[in-house]
């Protein structure tokens, strides 16, 4: 019998990025009797959180939830504005790029893929991989569309892959230089609540995102926030979509309630999370990873090993990929130091598998279980006998020391 019962002491440190640790105040509300989803206690509960979520993507338009991972949300997205054969123009920047687009192809839909083409010296056959969404790139293959045949341009606002996050405005100016009408759907599934994205301002059409990363969920909750463009081109797609359409949600969402059995006690998590998230303030949120990241980050150039992303321009707040040194295997790596010291980092995906590893710095943590995750990176670099440069938990350290937190520094005041 698989043996399933393991109580280590202490806490484990879940340092992947995503899922993401969850706060105990979440799971204290998931914990909640599970109530009845047609009666009036749960249509309150529906619209609460229907109405916060859209704060959180910063829209005045539909955002529909559904209970499934981000994947799904994926899938929802295409099905519902597009049609078989219909022409989409993806942008690779990571594993989950690729997944996207592999869905696409498998949906019917003639995909394209644009990449970034230059060298890199780190991992020569994956280059695209260590950089964002070059919007003139998209801006150029659209101008030539002169008989308009793409009809969508699908990017990832923060390839959890790889760490690196694109600028997601800079895609929708390349779109209206172009004047092309193609949608713009971006997923967002772990930027949203980490990292700042604006769906209404930035002019995204379909943005996509899940419940395991910033918002510090578990996973099983994923989003469509919708453009009024999005809605009126889901009257003509004609690819097939039953569960996934947004025409019955939306409209039974009015009351809040789901055409089939939601998630509930997730949604309970949901609305716990939209508290804390909102009664902090999105711009504090963002800035409390921006500085997490930037001391995690200190430890890596400390020891003396490349970031994953090599444009400090689109690192991401979200996580940090580190490449290991040639002949040092990032998975044995992360085996021993998960075994040694109860550590769980994020395995490299796709093209990097074996290559590189990541640090999470999001969902429930703080400086000291981030100098914690640093330590015991840096213990398993040298028990796998890496030569490091300086103490990257120095360096951490010091980051924080001398950068405190902005919640710090009201109480001190």
């Amino acid at each position: 019998m698989l043996q399933l019962d393991f109580h280590p002491t202490g806490r484990h440190f879940l340092q992947i990025p995503g899922p993401s640790p969850v706060p105990d105040r979440i799971l204290r509300a998931m914990s909640l009797p599970t109530i009845d989803h047609r009666g009036p206690e749960f249509g309150a509960l529906g619209l609460q959180v229907l109405s916060g979520i859209k704060k959180i993507f910063k829209t005045k338009h539909p955002v529909v939830i559904y209970p499934s991972s981000g994947t799904g949300a994926w899938e929802a997205a295409l099905a519902n504005t597009l049609s078989p054969s219909d022409h989409v123009l993806m942008y690779e920047t990571g594993h989950f790029a690729s997944l996207w687009q592999k869905m696409a192809t498998r949906l019917g839909l003639t995909t394209e893929f644009l990449a970034w083409s230059g060298s890199d010296e780190h991992l020569p056959h994956a280059p695209s991989w260590r950089r964002g969404v070059q919007a003139d790139l998209i801006e150029a293959r659209l101008a030539k569309d002169t008989e308009k045949k793409i009809k969508a341009v699908c990017v990832v606002h923060n390839e959890t892959s790889t760490g690196v996050t694109s600028d997601i405005a800079s895609v929708r100016r390349a779109i209206d230089a172009a004047g092309h009408p193609a949608l713009l759907m971006v997923d967002s599934i772990s930027g949203l609540a980490s990292a700042d994205f604006r769906h209404d301002e930035w002019g995204v059409d379909v943005t996509i995102s899940g419940s395991q990363k910033g918002l510090m969920l578990p996973p099983g909750i994923s989003f469509n926030a919708l453009s009024p463009r999005a809605l009126e081109a889901s009257k003509s797609a004609r690819l097939p979509r039953a569960f996934w359409a947004w025409d019955e949600i939306v409209e039974m969402n009015k009351d809040g309630y789901w055409p089939y059995t939601p998630n509930t006690n997730l949604l309970y998590g949901l609305a716990e999370s939209l508290d804390m998230l909102l009664g902090e303030g999105l711009d504090k949120v963002f800035a409390r990873h921006q500085r997490w990241a930037a001391g995690v980050r200190a430890a890596v150039e400390a020891w003396g090993l490349p970031i994953q992303c090599a444009d400090p321009a689109v690192y991401s707040p979200v996580l940090t990929g580190v490449i290991t040194p040639e002949g040092v295997d990032a998975d044995a790596l992360r085996r021993l130091i998960h075994q040694r010291f109860d550590l769980s980092l994020g395995t490299g995906l796709g093209k990097l598998k074996g290559r590189m590893f990541r640090m999470g710095h999001l969902g429930d943590s703080n400086d000291l279980t981030l100098v914690a995750m640093v330590a015991g990176v840096e213990m398993g670099l040298k028990l796998s006998g890496v030569k490091l440069a300086a103490s990257g938990v120095q360096a951490t350290m010091d980051h924080f020391a001398s950068h405190a937190a902005p919640a710090a520094l009201q109480k001190a005041a």
